[in-house]
């Protein structure tokens, strides 16, 4: 039945209702003949009579009787088709694709929060990775939008800021650098640093300030990617981290963490949502990225980002 088409079952479902050929014709808007044919070439294709012709009118076989079974379990599936698309027209409904930069892994599901709490039947789909991976996503359009620190360049995005985004130096709460003030860059070219992996946006912010400054690696090499793993090694005493102060907001917060004075520091830079310039987002992304643009400051951690230092040092 690979002819089959949507005309020839309202034919058979309006001639089983109406029994006759003549009356079905009419409420179709077309020649008994066409009907007939309609009809006829179903019949053909199927090797089976659909009608009945009987003293009260043409009444459906077995054959009929499954083609009106289709025509009503396609119309449910239209009905339920109509029903969604009038979600998604509305927002209430629809999937959302979002990337995020590792760092921006600590505040992201609370925007997600606040925003499904208002729009519970949309579903969301969270792709976490470093800065290239990110980026690499929004170029292939295999997510709707991200949100990062640098937005690319390559190619055309449009780009909203909707919060800061301060990158800090931190050690663990015993390092000789805590607590001195106003310190410089050279005075860290002793130091072991903990540096995030090629391609991760706080490497590229790590070594733009540390530019012609000549800095050693701590004697542990991380290739995990992780924020996790760095500031686990930092408060072990393993040398000292360039980090988002959104990372870290808890572990400074409880006295695990300690962030240094350093002079140029904190690097204050801002979160964005990125999107593709070309992407058009469905009504339920468009909501979310909104949601981001206007509320989504509220929802990233706060920590103090100046320095405890000592009295007189």
């Amino acid at each position: 039945m690979r002819n089959l088409s949507l005309k020839q079952l309202q034919a058979v479902a309006a001639v089983a209702r109406l029994g006759t050929m003549t009356r079905a014709a009419q409420e179709l808007n077309v020649t008994s003949a066409a009907l007939y044919a309609r009809i006829r070439q179903l019949e053909d294709e199927a090797g089976l009579l659909l009608f009945d012709r009987t003293p009260n009118g043409l009444k459906p076989t077995d054959a009929g009787r499954e083609m009106l079974w289709a025509i009503d379990s396609i119309n449910t599936v239209l009905e339920t088709c109509a029903d969604r698309l009038r979600t998604l027209k509305g927002g209430a409904g629809g999937r959302v694709s979002l990337g995020v930069v590792s760092t921006a892994k600590y505040f992201a599901p609370q925007v997600i929060s606040g925003f499904i709490e208002g729009h519970p039947g949309v579903e969301i789909s969270l792709s976490v990775g470093n800065r290239g991976v990110t980026v690499e996503a929004l170029r292939n359009y295999e997510t709707d939008f991200a949100i990062m620190g640098r937005p690319p360049r390559d190619f055309a995005i449009e780009a909203q800021i909707f919060g800061p985004h301060p990158l800090v130096l931190v050690a663990a709460p015993g390092h000789r650098l805590v607590g001195r003030r106003g310190l410089r860059r050279a005075d860290l070219g002793e130091e072991s640093f903990l540096v995030r992996e090629e391609g991760s946006g706080t490497r590229t912010v790590f070594e733009e300030y540390m530019a012609g400054i000549i800095t050693r690696r701590a004697n542990l090499v991380i290739d995990s990617g992780s924020n996790e793993t760095i500031k686990q090694a930092v408060m072990a005493g393993l040398g000292i981290a360039l980090l988002s102060a959104h990372t870290v907001a808890t572990e400074i917060e409880s006295g695990r963490l300690a962030i240094i004075d350093v002079q140029g520091l904190p690097i204050r830079r801002d979160w964005f949502a990125v999107r593709r310039a070309d992407k058009t987002l469905g009504p339920a992304a468009q909501g979310l990225w909104e949601y981001l643009v206007t509320e989504g400051a509220r929802w990233l951690p706060q920590v103090d980002v100046n320095p405890k230092v000592e009295t007189g040092a």
